[in-house]
């Protein structure tokens, strides 16, 4: 065909054609390279990241190529792109071939050689990832996966979790997210606004608690039970 050689001028058709070769060409080097190659991406994913930026990146640095087949070849394959996401969503054996499934690399304290293998990491690696969990004994973890962004999933065996309020019984208050009220030396006056503040009120505050003034301060946040921190410029 044509349209694989290089030439001065090729047709839209033909710059169609090799957009679309070139996409599923990808997609196939993605399956191949499995997911440790192309961690915290998925092979729909990285097939679109890799060529658009160097697509458009040549006709606009190189003033003897035209922008006419960059264009078509984007918008062609960021077509693709969408019609796989739609796909991938509607059918369950497309998401299958175009998504690695998961792996289990670890169940109930024993490491699973042929996880490792289908992964394509080392023992290395593993524990690598246990230790960023701050794990240090493979025995403690009841299920360790690697998905398919190249992550791993790790969740301890019951008796190794640390205890939390809800295990121990034990009666909390409801969650409350501070809000923020002066950044970088100015009063919010929309979040004072909110939590029916004025500015006064802030001002005397920060003289009575920490004798500080308001362009002194970094950051201040207050919560519903109008408790007061701040961060002074250091």
């Amino acid at each position: 065909m044509d349209f694989f050689q290089s030439q001065e001028t090729l047709t839209a058709n033909e710059w169609i054609l090799r957009a679309i070769v070139a996409f599923f060409f990808l997609l196939i080097v993605a399956r191949v390279l499995g997911q440790r190659a192309i961690s915290q991406l998925r092979p729909l994913d990285f097939a679109i990241v890799l060529v658009i930026g160097n697509i458009i990146a040549h006709p606009l640095s190189d003033e003897h190529l035209g922008l006419k087949g960059s264009l078509i070849t984007t918008i062609v394959l960021v077509v693709l792109y969408l019609i796989g996401i739609f796909s991938i969503l509607k059918s369950p054996r497309l998401r299958k071939l175009i998504t690695p499934t998961p792996i289990t690399i670890v169940q109930n304290g024993e490491i699973l050689t042929k996880g490792l293998k289908k992964a394509r990491i080392s023992i290395d690696v593993l524990l690598e990832e246990l230790r960023e969990e701050k794990i240090e004994d493979v025995k403690k973890v009841a299920l360790a996966i690697w998905e398919a962004d190249g992550k791993f999933s790790v969740f301890l065996d019951p008796k190794y979790e640390p205890l939390t309020p809800s295990t121990m019984q034990i009666k909390t208050d409801t969650f409350d997210f501070p809000k923020t009220i002066i950044k970088e030396g100015r009063i919010l006056t929309d979040e004072l606004n909110q939590i029916q503040k004025s500015e006064g009120w802030v001002v005397s505050r920060l003289e009575n608690l920490y004798q500080a003034e308001v362009k002194n301060v970094l950051l201040a946040t207050l919560d519903s039970k109008d408790t007061l921190k701040i961060f002074l410029y250091k």
